[in-house]
């Protein structure tokens, strides 16, 4: 996703009719997080006290992330039906699955050709250039090997300090996207916005 092209995103994926798979593309957006990382999480899994979702990963085998504002917001926004954050009431697992079509058709609505669920992984690296968030900022969220030596073993960043880069991330993404969002008030709140 290019810059430009976040506000029809949003808006196609933000109009499809599961809140289940549309709070998924998002958080898939602003996390950079693998699809099936983000389809594994369970709600043990979400911190809102400490604002932190630990994520399953291959690297790692688990890595804690910032929970952001807007992201707290979409998953308060959820039901509970099960274990899983992201459920689905079709499936064998109960979790949802990877969904695919309903992604493809918001894009070919937003009339973005050819984007996948791991090119939104992608996107968020991308994106972050915008912002010049330092390179391991990055590849910590996102759950990539240290390259350096100095991220090897020298640089450790508490959850507060990715929370300071990933939040500031996350609000100009929602800026580009046209999304007015208040991320002060308590997750699920109502929200009360003025018109300009």
């Amino acid at each position: 996703l290019l810059k430009e092209q976040l506000p029809g995103w949003f808006a196609a994926v933000r109009s499809i009719g599961n809140p289940a798979i549309s709070a998924y593309l998002q958080t898939l957006l602003l996390t950079g997080a693998r699809p099936g990382e983000v389809l594994a999480l369970r709600w043990e899994d979400v911190n809102t006290q400490w604002k932190g979702i630990s994520i399953r990963d291959k690297v790692e085998g688990t890595r804690e992330i910032p929970a952001t504002p807007y992201m707290l917001h979409l998953l308060a926004a959820l039901p509970r039906r099960n274990e899983w954050v992201f459920p689905s009431p079709t499936s064998a697992s109960g979790c949802l699955t990877e969904p695919n079509n309903p992604h493809t058709r918001a894009c070919k609505a937003a009339g973005l050709e050819g984007l996948t669920l791991h090119g939104l992984r992608r996107s968020f690296a991308s994106l972050t250039e915008w912002l010049e968030v330092p390179a391991g900022v990055v590849a910590q969220i996102q759950g990539h090997k240290p390259s350096a030596t100095a991220e090897k073993h020298y640089k450790v960043r508490p959850l507060e300090l990715l929370r300071v880069h990933h939040e500031r991330i996350e609000a100009w993404v929602l800026e580009q996207a046209g999304i007015v969002f208040d991320a002060k008030a308590a997750p699920g709140a109502l929200r009360v916005v003025q018109a300009a």
